[in-house]
């Protein structure tokens, strides 16, 4: 993984390269409606407050919990047991990325949604928050953390979420095995090239022409930005948005040319 001085200084790159994010001189149709009506949307929606609120009390949670680590582990965290405070400090998706999912989640108003990296929660809040109808199904590794979560979803309300707890690469395959597709995938439970890429392989036959999916921390280290390189060549990708700390990726097949775009966010 890259230092914060490393990690800086690919972000300052980012953000020299990136168009402006306003969608002037956008070619593709969707990708300027993307921008217009998603990215740059700041009205202050019914649910920001609500999952906001319940963030700041996981802050302050001084709970110590055992926690099982599948992944590429924490930059600041390595040790099994964890204050709950430290977790949502250094592990949650920040709320600026975390909004954007939702109102990605409330314009495109997928059904079925799968999220690969519960954590305590607040991610999977704004994914299940636009649409009772939708049904979101996360996956978690970390009994411990789970069970925070699935605690988080009784306090909101949130009833469209299934929680699938256990080791990703055992617990995947249940998934894939179900009857439906995904509309709306996001990939944050394994910040290593090969796993990220064999999710992505395993994930392909779940996926229909409009899924989007979208991946974590493209640039979070070289192995990352390894997958997220391969993962724009794949035969089946045809549009990338490169937001920096997110990756959105299109199978959309009416997309004649690959397009890859870095936008600034």
């Amino acid at each position: 993984m890259y230092s914060r001085g490393q990690l800086a200084g690919k972000y300052f790159s980012y953000y020299l390269k990136a168009s402006n994010g306003r969608g002037h001189g956008m070619h593709s149709p969707f990708v300027f409606d993307f921008i217009t009506n998603v990215l740059n949307d700041d009205l202050d929606f019914y649910a920001y407050n609500e999952i906001e609120n319940l963030r700041k009390a996981l802050l302050k949670d001084e709970r110590v919990i055992e926690v099982q680590d599948f992944g590429a582990g924490s930059t600041q965290i390595n040790t099994r047991q964890r204050k709950v405070a430290d977790i949502a400090q250094y592990s949650l998706k920040p709320k600026k990325y975390a909004q954007l999912l939702f109102r990605m989640v409330n314009y495109y108003q997928p059904k079925n949604i799968l999220e690969i990296g519960t954590s305590l929660g607040i991610t999977t809040c704004y994914l299940a928050r636009p649409g009772k109808e939708s049904k979101v199904i996360t996956m978690e590794g970390a009994d411990a953390i789970a069970a925070i979560a699935e605690n988080n979803f009784q306090q909101l309300g949130l009833k469209n979420i299934e929680v699938v707890k256990g080791n990703f690469d055992e617990t995947l395959s249940s998934i894939l095995h179900r009857p439906s597709s995904f509309d709306f995938i996001f990939i944050d439970g394994n910040h290593r090239k090969e796993p990220t890429l064999r999710y992505f392989e395993q994930l392909l036959p779940v996926t229909h022409n409009d899924t989007i999916l979208i991946f974590d921390d493209i640039h979070w280290s070289k192995e990352m930005e390894a997958a997220w390189k391969t993962i724009k060549k794949h035969e089946l990708v045809t549009t990338t948005i490169d937001l920096f700390f997110i990756g959105i990726v299109l199978l959309r097949k009416e997309f004649k040319e690959k397009q890859h775009f870095t936008i600034r966010f």
